[in-house]
């Protein structure tokens, strides 16, 4: 985990220090650009961004090289190797122009070009204080106690919806009555894998496609509970591309069945 958890520790006390500087709407919510993953750049995406890069720049000056993929940067090279870091500063970031309560940082590193290869991944709530760490092969944690003891229910009580606007909710609700019981929408991809993986919601689902930089870290925090993921329509999950391209619905589930059954609903 080392060093990245200490750079990723180091970039959330920056973020949260950039929230404090920019603490309304007005000053948060100003649209500066459009990043290259397709999304409308506000001002506290680009002050986030801003302080992540930041941290990356002094590891690198310390001798570390890696390929940076950034949902507004898009990828940037500090050197030459095989490691990716894939950034959300705020994935959520909705949320956090508006000041609602549900937004975090996601850092994944692989030593690979492609989703199987994440070796590591973090997730901060910028709320809660939460930190949600996932190493391949070494399991997950929640402020440092293993997750997985408590999984989600087998029978889907909470599915949260992700990607969410009114339409497609609109289009779906229907379908989906018959899988969930109830539903949820929160407004971070990342931070909702996360509470599947703790077991406090039973299934998620993105409605429109996903990129790398929203669910690399996350994934892997619930692959390592041993949580279902996969793609509704794309190729299989483990090749992937870490990049910044939208690739397809994401869907988890308890179990395979209720994963694919998920999937069914969704690409109908």
């Amino acid at each position: 985990m080392k060093p990245w958890l200490e750079v990723c520790r180091a970039a959330a006390e920056d973020i949260r220090q950039v929230l404090e500087d920019l603490p309304t709407r007005s000053e948060r919510e100003p649209v500066l650009a459009t990043g290259v993953g397709g999304d409308e750049t506000t001002a506290i995406d680009a002050a986030a961004e801003r302080a992540v890069v930041a941290r990356l720049e002094q590891l690198h000056s310390e001798g570390y090289e890696f390929l940076l993929v950034s949902e507004e940067l898009g990828m940037q090279a500090f050197g030459e190797s095989e490691t990716r870091v894939v950034v959300d500063p705020i994935d959520g970031s909705v949320n956090a122009k508006r000041g609602l309560r549900h937004f975090c940082l996601s850092v994944g590193v692989s030593d690979g070009p492609a989703m199987g290869d994440v070796v590591f991944g973090y997730v901060y709530d910028f709320v809660s204080g939460e930190e949600w760490t996932a190493t391949r092969g070494g399991g997950a944690q929640l402020d440092g106690k293993p997750l997985g003891a408590v999984p989600p229910k087998d029978k889907v009580e909470l599915l949260v919806l992700e990607g969410t606007l009114s339409t497609s909710i609109a289009e779906s609700a229907e379908a989906l009555a018959g899988y969930a019981q109830r539903f949820r929408v929160m407004g971070s991809l990342a931070l909702s894998l996360c509470q599947l993986a703790a077991g406090r919601v039973d299934a998620v689902c993105s409605l429109r496609d996903a990129r790398a930089v929203d669910i690399a870290a996350a994934q892997l925090v619930v692959r390592e509970c041993g949580i279902p993921i996969a793609f509704a329509d794309a190729a299989p999950w483990e090749v992937a591309p870490l990049d910044v391209a939208p690739r397809s619905l994401v869907v988890a589930a308890p179990t395979e069945e209720l994963r694919d059954r998920l999937a069914e609903i969704l690409v109908m």
